[in-house]
């Protein structure tokens, strides 16, 4: 039904300016390659930044079109975002990646104690949130142990975060030399956590606030547009 496939948790739906975030990624890019203790695992080429952007072009057409990507049967747009930063749009890449995109299919929906129906869940129980708290929950149950991919979890969960803040009208997470040492500090504190444990239930939301806050004071209205 075309109702299944309306997201659902606002009804003010933002515009990204894909340039603005095309030269903010530039920046950052500019900033990791003159600064090396501050980096993500991954060097940030312009492959990894190019893939980057096919993502936030996706997290776009996916708001315009009102596609709610936690629904089931529209689960596949999440996977969609994943094999987009690590291969982006080519043939020959999603070729070579075959047996790893199949293999991050599998976790994504048989993963114990994890995989896609956790942050669902979670999704849930959770709609009536303010959009940066929303997003939040979600980065932190996907990049709590067991993450919800093999590879591409930090970039993934930042498209997500960016859909759910794109459909309650706010900017969407675009990484700056400013958020990057906090950020990558929070994603490494979560793959510390056991999603499912007593421990996690205590430690999550902890990290998640202090995700919130990162959201919030690192929300940049140029990379919409008005």
């Amino acid at each position: 039904m075309e109702s299944g496939r309306r997201a659902s948790q606002a009804s003010v739906r933002a515009q990204l300016n894909l340039r603005a975030v095309e030269s903010s990624l530039r920046r950052l890019q500019r900033h990791l390659r003159a600064d090396a203790s501050v980096s993500p695992r991954d060097p940030f080429d312009d492959r990894v930044l190019d893939n980057l952007l096919a993502g936030y072009a996706r997290v776009d057409a996916l708001v315009a079109d009102g596609i709610d990507v936690f629904a089931m049967g529209q689960l596949r747009h999440v996977l969609e975002l994943n094999v987009l930063v690590l291969c982006g749009t080519s043939a020959a890449r999603r070729d070579a990646y075959a047996r790893h995109i199949e293999a991050s299919e599998r976790r994504f929906y048989e993963e114990p104690d994890g995989g896609i129906r956790d942050v669902v869940e979670w999704h849930q129980t959770h709609q009536g949130e303010a959009p940066a708290e929303h997003a939040a929950g979600v980065f932190a149950r996907m990049q709590a142990t067991p993450q919800l991919f093999i590879e591409g979890n930090h970039r993934t969960g930042a498209l997500l975060m960016s859909y759910v803040l794109l459909l309650g009208g706010e900017p969407p997470f675009v990484l700056s030399p400013e958020a990057a040492p906090p950020f990558f500090d929070l994603a490494s504190a979560l793959r510390d956590v056991q999603r499912r444990s007593p421990a996690g239930f205590l430690q999550l939301p902890a990290v998640r606030q202090a995700l919130v806050a990162l959201l919030i004071r690192h929300a940049d209205p140029a990379h919409l547009l008005h």
